[in-house]
């Protein structure tokens, strides 16, 4: 680390201003106008690494040593979040390892056992975005990432023929604390950029992520082809020490921001905010796309074309690929959006996914493997988009709003300070709600085989969701006459 950093990590130097102490969860968005510094003031003494002045804003402060921390602390969420994505998608590789004469488990049963973990998934983001301004994002992560060490080590202490189908799915559901992760690590890093590079870091850090879910499908693959289908332990095995990994890279290398206070009430007032529900709503059409279909991915094809996948080998030959086109054209979502605005990409991503869900349905009723395969990668890529236009959105929502009470007369400090705090809200909100949507898409596809022994309904209600998404993007983000400003 060099000078300056260790005098950040140390604290302001004396004559130099402290940073703001009234921050929401996200990072600083650009003031309407600009707000006089703050009194200085000497921080409580606390364990581990903190910054006490940290101005991303602040253009030589962010060229002469804000970035090179920040990318520092990017590096690590984006280890600690990727390694607990592996963990929370973790059964929708195991499931593959569960063959129905030996484990007694029916399709039906395969997919609850990864609907299970996406729901806790969805519940924990919320407490894990707030735990990162109670407890710091670097003492967070380690907490969060040594946390990951108990769905693991429980997953390889029971996962063996003749246990309990009910042990299995407390085991499986452990693994949602991995999902957690996605949200304190959004909400740390959010922290440490500037307004004008939120869109690229966002999308770096929540890509590289979701990145997780076809690593462990690949490390699946991989036990598959060299040990068989009778080592699903291997895999844990290998994660093991990544956990530990994390968890001390965390420790080690990562800084906590005393800028980033918990705000008291901002929860109660995100509620009451519509576009808190708009935003959620659309997050359920993209994340919640990407993660229900990585965990169902590969139960689907065996459902669906049982003699092309009559092996696990052969279903785990593709599951990867969708999942890691995904995660990685996320950061160009979040750039497509900073560049031309994220409704706009947004609207257009969500009118492509009900056309690539048609192009879903239509192989399924050809029986068209290869079309098949190409409508779902598509589906994979174009959610990725969106997840990164979606959480774009957010800030330059609330930065609009400022900019409209500024010019009523309010004062620019308050509006922007009031920004700042719904935007950090919003952030866990939609993250936990948009989780929920990988539920809902693998309760879908269990119904639909369950019915009718395909997945034809659910692309049927795919298709009609993402219309609806489309309506409420145009609607109240982009039609003529719309209240905000672009977004």
């Amino acid at each position: 680390m060099s000078e300056t950093e260790q005098e950040f990590t140390r604290g302001a130097t004396p004559g130099k201003p402290w940073a703001a102490t009234v921050v929401g969860m996200a990072a600083p968005t650009r003031s309407p106008s600009a707000s006089p510094p703050s009194a200085p003031s000497v921080p409580p003494e606390r364990a581990g690494r903190w910054i006490d002045d940290w101005r991303p804003e602040d253009p030589e402060f962010w060229e002469t040593s804000g970035k090179r921390v920040a990318r520092r602390n990017l590096f690590f969420s984006v280890f600690s979040e990727h390694v607990g994505f592996s963990i929370w998608s973790l059964w929708s590789v195991l499931v593959l390892f569960l063959p129905e004469p030996v484990f007694g488990i029916d399709p039906a049963g395969k997919f609850l056992l990864t609907a299970l973990p996406t729901a806790l998934g969805a519940f924990v983001r919320l407490p894990y975005t707030f735990a990162v301004a109670r407890f710091g994002g670097r003492n967070w992560t380690i907490v969060s990432a040594a946390l990951l060490l108990v769905p693991a080590a429980a997953t390889a202490i029971v996962l063996e023929p003749g246990v309990d189908y009910g042990t299995l799915l407390v085991v499986a559901c452990l693994a949602g604390v991995g999902g957690g992760n996605f949200a304190s690590s959004m909400a740390n890093i959010n922290a440490f950029y500037p307004d004008r590079l939120k869109g690229w870091a966002l999308g770096l850090n929540a890509g590289g992520g979701n990145l997780g879910v076809p690593v462990v499908q690949l490390v699946g693959l991989l036990v598959l082809a060299t040990a068989g289908a009778d080592h699903p332990r291997l895999i844990l095995w290998i994660y093991l020490p990544l956990i530990v990994v994390a968890a001390v890279g965390a420790a080690l290398l990562m800084d906590n921001l005393t800028m980033v206070r918990n705000q008291p009430r901002a929860l109660r007032e995100a509620t009451r905010e519509p576009h808190t529900w708009f935003m959620a709503f659309l997050y359920i059409g993209t994340f919640g796309s990407f993660i229900g279909f990585g965990f169902a991915f590969g139960q689907v094809l065996q459902n669906q074309f049982a003699d092309s996948f009559a092996t696990p080998l052969a279903a785990a030959s593709l599951t990867w690929l969708g999942p890691l086109l995904g995660s990685l054209i996320r950061p160009f979502g979040g750039s497509l959006a900073d560049r031309f605005g994220g409704a706009l990409i947004t609207c257009l991503t969500f009118v492509a996914m009900a056309a690539g869900a048609a192009v879903v349905w239509t192989a399924s009723q050809v029986a068209s493997l290869p079309l098949f395969v190409v409508g779902f990668v598509v589906l994979f890529v174009l959610s990725g988009i969106g997840n990164g236009s979606t959480y774009k959105m957010i800030p330059a929502i609330f930065r609009s709003q400022a900019l409209q009470q500024v010019a009523e007369g309010r004062d620019p400090g308050e509006a922007d300070r009031r920004a700042l705090r719904m935007s950090g809200a919003l952030i866990g909100i939609a993250g936990a709600v948009g989780a929920f949507g990988g539920v809902l898409v693998n309760l879908a596809f269990r119904q639909s085989f369950m019915t009718t022994g395909t997945g034809d309904s659910a692309y049927v209600a795919f298709i009609g969701f993402y219309v609806v998404c489309v309506a409420v993007t145009w609607f109240v983000y982009l039609r003529p006459g719309r209240a905000l400003g672009r977004v």
